[in-house]
C-alpha cells in the first residue's frame, strides 16, 4: 500500500508539473522564430478569454523533438511542433528511430505552413553549391535538422560528409552568415520569419530555391512535405518568388490534459483568431486543421471539431 501511494504521489507531482492550478507549459521554440512568438500572442488572448480555465505559461525550447521530450516527461502540457516529426516520435521512426515509440500526446490542430527557407551568401545560388561549404542545419536534433539532411539526400549530399555542418539557432545562424562565419543556413518556419526579416535590413542574401524535380523527389520518398513559394518582397533583398517545400506547424497536448482545457485551447484558436495580431493567425482554419494528422486527436479537441461539424 505504501508503495502504490507513493507511486500515485509522484505521479500526482509529474501532472502538476504540467497543468499546476490550471497553469500549462507551453513549448515553443527559439525566442527570433515564429513558433515563440505566434504561441505567445495566442496564449495571451486565450488566458484572458479563459480565466477560469486556462493559463498558458509559453516557454522557449530547443524546437519540435526537444518539446516531444518535454510533453513524454511532463514537463510540458501543450506544444507546437513540425507535423513530420510529430510522426517520427509516434511511430519511432526517423528522428525517433532505434527509441520507443512516444505516444503520450495527441493532436489539436494544424495551423500554417513551416516554409523550408535556405538562406545564403550571395555568392551561393543553388542548393548543389553547398557541398563543402559550412551551413547552419538549425539546433541538434531539431526538425529543421531533419529536413536540411532529406533535402542535402535529393541533392546527391550527405548531411555529415558533403557540408561542414553547423548547429546553431535560427537567430545565432543568421548573424553567423552576416559575420561571414558560416556560408548559409537552413531555416524551416513560418515566412517571414523574425531572424530571416532583421537579418534583411542590413545584409543581402539569397534564398536558394527547391526546383520541382527535386520537390517531386522529396514528396516521393516523404509524404508530409507540399509544395510552397516565398513570394517575391517577403524579404526586402529578394525580390522575386522562390520555389520551395513545406511541413505543417501543429499544436499537440500531453493526453494527461483534461478534455476541458484542450476544448476550450481549440475553440478559442479559432474562434478569437481575428485578434490574434500574427501573420500566421489568418491561416488557421478548422477545415485544414485536422489536414496531414497521423496520430490520434485529443478527446477536448475532437470534441470541438464535432460541435462544429467536421469529422
Amino acid at each position: 500500500m505504501k508503495k502504490l501511494l507513493s507511486f500515485l504521489l509522484c505521479f500526482a507531482v509529474l501532472v502538476n508539473l504540467v497543468a499546476c492550478g490550471n497553469s500549462i507549459s507551453v513549448a515553443t521554440g527559439g525566442t527570433s522564430g515564429t513558433y515563440y512568438g505566434f504561441t505567445n500572442i495566442i496564449a495571451g488572448v486565450l488566458n484572458e478569454k479563459y480565466k477560469d480555465t486556462l493559463n498558458l505559461r509559453v516557454e522557449s525550447t530547443g524546437a519540435s523533438k526537444a518539446n516531444i521530450q518535454l510533453i513524454n516527461s511532463n514537463d510540458a502540457g501543450i506544444a507546437i511542433v513540425q507535423n513530420d516529426v510529430m510522426y517520427y516520435a509516434y511511430t519511432a521512426t526517423d528522428l525517433f528511430e532505434g527509441e520507443e515509440p512516444i505516444k503520450s500526446f495527441s493532436a489539436i490542430a494544424a495551423c500554417y505552413p513551416e516554409t523550408i527557407q535556405i538562406i545564403a551568401n550571395k555568392n551561393i545560388n543553388s542548393i548543389s553549391e553547398l557541398r563543402g561549404k559550412r551551413v547552419s542545419v538549425g539546433d541538434a536534433g531539431s526538425g529543421t535538422e531533419f529536413n536540411a539532411k532529406q533535402i542535402l539526400e535529393v541533392y546527391g549530399m550527405d548531411i555529415e560528409k558533403d557540408i561542414e555542418k553547423n548547429n546553431q539557432s535560427f537567430a545565432d545562424s543568421c548573424d553567423s552568415i552576416k559575420n561571414g562565419t558560416i556560408d548559409a543556413a537552413f531555416v524551416v518556419a513560418g515566412d517571414p520569419t523574425t531572424a530571416v526579416s532583421e537579418l534583411a535590413t542590413s545584409y543581402n542574401f539569397n534564398i536558394l530555391p527547391i526546383d520541382r524535380a527535386h520537390a517531386s523527389s522529396l514528396k516521393g520518398r516523404y509524404n508530409y512535405y507540399t509544395e510552397r513559394t516565398i513570394p517575391g518582397g517577403t524579404y526586402s533583398c529578394v525580390p522575386n518568388d522562390v520555389s520551395t517545400v513545406s511541413v505543417m506547424a501543429t499544436f499537440i497536448a500531453n493526453n494527461n490534459l483534461s478534455e476541458d482545457i484542450v476544448y476550450s485551447f481549440t475553440k478559442g484558436l479559432f474562434e478569437y483568431k481575428d485578434e490574434f495580431n500574427h501573420q500566421k493567425a489568418e491561416l488557421l482554419d478548422p477545415n485544414t486543421a485536422i489536414s496531414g494528422i497521423s496520430i490520434p486527436f485529443h478527446p477536448g479537441a475532437e470534441k470541438y471539431y464535432s460541435e462544429i461539424g467536421i469529422k
